[in-house]
């Protein structure tokens, strides 16, 4: 077959998402007939981790307007021709990290994706919808065809994973505790992603990848919990609200911002003591009554790679 050339893209604090788009590109990084250019995402400015609260809430505003931040050099002559692109990445407050984001508005992507198929690969807690909805229009942007998606969740429920996973970015410390769960996507769904990098190598020795169409449908690659559709929705439209404020308050680390995010952190706690359990009852009422209508948006969502594990179970 004609030699291929993937582009992997990827930024990581904790390691997790380095960790689980290693295995899951390990089986085309091993072919003679591919070569795989790997890009660590390095901002001139680090992000620590783990993560101070303020500094945390601080990139908030900007996280959820995709603002562009500077990169180190990618290191990748702006002229080289890829046949397909990987996107890992990480999602903050409902939205792709800003890494990611800077990545996706700088001069050379446009030459690396345009016209090229794109796949993404989330690792999170639980919650990315919108995230990807902001990944597809600024793929788009740049000229690239999103043709799958995979995304990798904390299999915890909501309750453990609210307490396991701010433990884990403000301490550092994922390990299981009392009755919770150790933090973070399972080590056996990261070395099960493996998968996906041997359906991508299959694909690119036939030539699939040239069609734009789906490459990883059959293997379960996306599962989206439906009950987390309205709180996601309803979460990043706050974001929204209180980030355009914040922006307008000053740069992050301004002391009238970082005022004003104490008084933001006051009414997220309030929040969630008060009209969480409230908006969970009432979507325990009407869940019956608007099934029809998550379930077409889980479908939309899964898009385009789907949920179904056909080829996974016939293996």
């Amino acid at each position: 077959m004609p030699h291929k050339k993937v582009l992997v893209v990827h930024y990581s604090q904790s390691g997790q998402l380095d960790n689980a788009i290693k295995h899951c590109i390990a089986p085309l990084a091993d072919d003679k007939d591919i070569s795989v250019t790997d890009l660590n995402l390095k901002p001139s400015e680090p992000f620590p981790f783990p993560w101070n609260l303020l500094d945390f809430l601080s990139v908030f505003p900007e996280s959820v307007y995709c603002d562009k931040i500077p990169l180190e050099p990618f290191g990748i002559d702006k002229n080289e021709k890829f046949d397909l692109v990987i996107l890992a990445y990480q999602v903050w407050f409902l939205s792709p990290s800003l890494p990611m984001s800077g990545f996706l508005q700088s001069a050379e992507v446009k030459e690396w994706l345009n016209d090229k198929p794109v796949i993404t690969f989330i690792a999170c807690r639980n919650m990315w919808l919108t995230a990807q909805e902001k990944m597809k229009v600024l793929i788009a942007k740049n000229g690239g065809i999103l043709c799958d998606n995979v995304a990798l969740v904390d299999g915890g429920n909501a309750f453990e994973t609210f307490i396991t996973t701010p433990r884990w970015m403000l301490t550092g410390k994922k390990d299981a505790f009392w009755f919770f769960k150790e933090a973070g996507v399972s080590k056996s769904d990261i070395k099960n992603s493996a998968r996906f990098g041997k359906a991508v190598k299959d694909a690119l020795k036939e030539g699939k990848e040239k069609s734009k169409e789906p490459l990883l449908k059959g293997l379960g690659a996306v599962n989206v919990n439906e009950k987390l559709i309205m709180s996601e929705r309803i979460g990043h439209r706050s974001f929204l609200i209180w980030g355009k404020l914040l922006k307008k308050l000053g740069k992050p680390k301004s002391a009238l911002r970082r005022f004003f995010l104490r008084v933001y952190l006051v009414f997220l706690v309030l929040m969630i003591v008060t009209v969480v359990p409230f908006s969970l009852l009432l979507r325990l009422l009407f869940y019956p009554l608007m099934i029809k209508k998550l379930r077409k948006q889980k479908a939309y969502y899964e898009e385009p790679s789907g949920s179904e594990n056909y080829k996974e179970k016939n293996e």
